[in-house]
């Protein structure tokens, strides 16, 4: 099994940055897709950015520009930077890894906790 700790959330304000890690178990990034996804209330869970175990990344249109994911193979840790942050983007935001980028969000094997972001 994949363990995923994410770590970093918090509350800014619109226009402002944060960044959120997520911890993995052992060398999960050259093994499977790493991914970040985000639940707002009321809403359901939506894919924000991915990296594939090549290095590749993928972006859902919303947040193209503004994140950036990446991923410190050395340490097992995958990091979600964002900016220009707005109401819009408030949830909960969870990691996840799984063998295929390209599965649907409900098939995505591993999760983490999630981590809050807040905007205002």
């Amino acid at each position: 099994d994949v363990q995923l700790v994410e770590s970093g959330g918090g509350s800014v304000q619109t226009g402002g940055s944060l960044r959120l890690s997520c911890t993995t178990s052992g060398d999960a990034a050259s093994m499977y897709c790493l991914g970040w996804f985000r639940q707002a209330p009321g809403k359901g869970r939506e894919g924000v950015a991915a990296h594939g175990t090549d290095g590749s990344t993928m972006y859902d249109d919303s947040v193209k520009g503004r994140f950036t994911i990446d991923v410190d193979i050395s340490n097992y840790t995958m990091f979600l930077r964002m900016k220009g942050l707005s109401p819009g983007d408030t949830a909960t935001y969870y990691c996840a890894a799984d063998p295929y980028c390209s599965n649907p969000v409900n098939k995505w094997r591993y999760w983490g906790q999630g981590t809050q972001v807040t905007v205002s």
